[in-house]
């Protein structure tokens, strides 16, 4: 398949805008994958489609507020928008030119925006927080030293970032974050968590369903088109990721007894179907035999970057339902739903979900697959 097969239009005015209230008031369009059917509910409706023993998991991953302003020494402005922390030594092997490894201060890759910004500028954040260029990735993300440390200043001084295609301010910054949301590192939302209310965790246990949390920390480049026609010479970006033992315990056992694997989001698929191929033994990108049988465990924990590109003809060995938001264009996670729910549908349920006038993207309506 080329990329081309994954773009369709949109109209511009059914990117959502502001988050609708209260969260499970979106709607939800069921596609079931053995029928074909189309269904229209609301996300509060998803409650009718649990059985006792499934398992919903979600993306505990926190946004963090990663957008700072500062200015260079001759008062212009500049913008930093952190990416994840670094290491000296992932960034020797970068292959960056600068000054990286004799910098005073916590290391982060940034994107930046601001003219002459070459290693060795010093940015003023506010206050006593210097940010000082270190060096240049091949990429054209910069390497940042902050002193002091990020953590000590980050959730007073930052702003909470929210994509491009997103022009309304936000009023509640915790509005971009999901209600489990606990663990700080993600630049975007794991946004098919965005529906789900504290009385909704609630009630889906009363119905005798089950709730666990694996984390993946979400960069910008989840969301950016793929720009190869070759969907092979795409290379694909890499996450934190991690699945807990009793994460990883709950899956199994689940599935042993019989029950569904529902995952709340795409980053919860590409973690579990990541822990699937640890659990025989390949790493996340490895291309696995056809024959390959998971035996009595489905996952495996772990935890480290996951680079596993999902896209039709991929074998799903975790999970057996998905919630999730509509995705944009050419991007890997529209690729990664037309795999799970098989191309023809996924254009059908796009298709009926514009023409009916749902919402989309991060802060739109919902899909719940069968």
């Amino acid at each position: 398949m080329k990329t081309s097969d994954f773009d369709y239009v949109l109209p511009l005015e059914l990117i959502a805008q502001t988050p609708i209230e209260p969260r499970d008031a979106s709607r939800l369009l069921v596609v079931e994958r053995p029928t074909g059917q189309l269904a229209h509910r609301r996300f509060s409706d998803l409650l009718d489609y649990l059985r006792p023993g499934d398992l919903l998991v979600g993306n505990d991953s926190r946004v963090i507020p990663a957008r700072l302003h500062g200015v260079k020494p001759t008062g212009s402005a500049v913008e930093i928008f952190l990416l994840r922390p670094r290491q000296p030594p992932e960034i020797a092997a970068a292959q960056t030119t600068g000054l990286a490894m004799t910098a005073r201060g916590e290391l982060w890759e940034c994107l930046v925006g601001g003219k002459g910004l070459r290693p060795g500028v010093p940015v003023k954040v506010q206050g006593d927080i210097t940010a000082t260029i270190v060096a240049e990735t091949e990429d054209g993300s910069r390497i940042v030293a902050f002193d002091p440390p990020v953590a000590e200043w980050l959730w007073n001084v930052g702003e909470t970032p929210l994509p491009p295609y997103i022009h309304q301010p936000l009023a509640d910054a915790e509005r971009y974050q999901t209600v489990y949301s606990r663990i700080e590192g993600s630049v975007a939302s794991s946004t098919a968590g965005l529906h789900f209310t504290p009385e909704m965790l609630i009630a889906l246990r009363e119905r005798g369903a089950k709730l666990a949390f694996v984390t993946l920390h979400i960069g910008l480049d989840t969301f950016r088109p793929v720009q190869v026609e070759d969907l092979d010479a795409h290379p694909m970006h890499r996450e934190w990721a991690q699945l807990s033992a009793e994460t990883a315990r709950a899956v199994n056992e689940t599935r042993l007894a019989g029950g569904r694997v529902i995952a709340v989001g795409t980053t919860v698929v590409r973690t579990l179907e990541s822990a699937a191929k640890i659990a025989l033994g390949y790493r996340p990108a490895d291309a696995i035999p056809e024959d390959a049988v998971c035996g009595w465990r489905a996952v495996a924990a772990f935890s480290g970057e996951t680079d596993l590109f999902i896209r039709p003809g991929h074998r799903f060995r975790a999970v057996d339902a998905l919630v999730t938001n509509f995705h944009l264009p050419r991007s890997t996670l529209l690729m990664l739903v037309s795999a799970f729910a098989g191309k023809e549908l996924i254009d059908r349920a796009y298709a009926e979900a514009i023409r009916e006038r749902y919402r989309f993207y991060s802060f739109g309506d919902a899909m719940l697959i069968l």
